[in-house]
């Protein structure tokens, strides 16, 4: 069995799998020389052949156990109709949904031939990786995907989306039902275009109060997550609820996820001690001890591989690469975790 789809199986694992997120990027030279030949990030993004090249680039390097396509969340929106720009320098720019009027503007279903580009470098991807190793597929959870779509861009804290859904719950969960319906068509495309693994990301799950984060967050992951295991009951489904600070085993149990990505605030030991054996937990190493390297990496390492020892843990990092990483303190991170 490859050492990534290890971790879910019956026999316990025999080692850590390793991948980083973002780990196709700008800290490689390679990617930056191919950045160059898409006139945007989302040209680039729905070009196959760069994709394809750009998600194989950190396996030829570092061999990680695993590929992750390279896309972005916010082809969801793009393909829901809403005007979706990357601003150099700046993240990306949305046309806000202000008003039920802007809501009504969105289509009420994926355009899937828009996506068509993600899902032709997943297949370009799959023919091309060693059969040891995994390819992941992933969407935005919807209640992230929201504070885009309706701030226009990221904000600190996603007041815009907050307020909105405070102001009129009714829209708000209009459009987080709309999003789930996408992300359920979306990973299941992905799955059927190769992916072997998907993974949810909730960036902003972690400025929700408890209820607002049960109706937002849980309940719509909930709902994908059994979107996802209704066709392919046996593909893993990894979230992230990032900056979450408890509830962990709560939002486990309840979206019935196989893996759930740890930031690097949570407190790894104590999160693992809280699961069941059979969950498998990922990440949390901070990006900046990687940065950083030395001796504060071999300790961060250390602590690492202590706390997840004997259990289901695939190695990654808390949120993703940056930029100024040194390509030599990846290799460490790979030599030290590989033994």
């Amino acid at each position: 069995m490859k050492p990534f789809l290890a971790q879910f199986g019956d026999a316990p694992p025999a080692s850590r799998p390793l991948w980083l997120m973002r780990q196709a990027g700008r800290y490689l030279p390679e990617y930056r020389a191919i950045r160059k030949e898409a006139p945007s990030f989302l040209d680039f993004c729905y070009d196959p052949a760069l994709a394809i090249e750009a998600t194989l680039q950190p396996l030829r390097r570092f061999d990680f156990d695993a590929a992750i396509i390279f896309s972005d969340i916010l082809v969801i929106p793009d393909a829901l109709g809403q005007k979706v720009r990357f601003a150099e320098g700046e993240g990306p720019r949305l046309e806000p949904i202000d008003t039920r009027a802007d809501l009504a503007r969105l289509s009420s279903t994926l355009d899937v031939q828009r996506l068509q580009p993600v899902y032709d470098a997943l297949r370009g991807v799959k023919a091309a990786l060693a059969p040891e190793k995994v390819l992941i597929g992933f969407c935005g959870a919807p209640w992230t995907l929201a504070t885009y779509m309706i701030a226009g861009r990221g904000t600190p804290d996603q007041a815009p989306a907050r307020l909105f859904a405070y102001a009129d719950p009714e829209a708000f969960s209009e459009l987080i039902t709309r999003l789930e319906a996408a992300c359920i068509t979306h990973l299941l495309n992905q799955i059927e275009a190769g992916a072997e693994v998907v993974q949810i990301f909730d960036s902003w799950a972690g400025v929700l109060p408890e209820a607002e984060f049960e109706r937002w967050c849980i309940g719509p992951v909930a709902r994908i997550v059994a979107g996802v295991k209704a066709k392919y009951p046996s593909v893993p489904v990894i979230g992230f609820p990032r900056a979450v600070t408890g509830g962990f085993f709560r939002f486990v149990s309840e979206t019935k996820i196989d893996a759930i990505s740890l930031d690097t605030a949570a407190r790894l030991s104590e999160v693992r001690a809280a699961l069941p054996a059979h969950i498998v937990t990922q990440g949390n190493l901070d990006p900046l001890v990687l940065v950083r390297g030395g001796d504060a990496l071999e300790r961060a390492i250390d602590g690492l591989l202590s706390a997840t020892d004997g259990t289901r843990h695939i190695v990654n990092l808390g949120h993703g690469i940056l930029q100024q990483t040194p390509i030599s303190h990846v290799e460490r991170l790979v030599e030290r975790v590989r033994g």
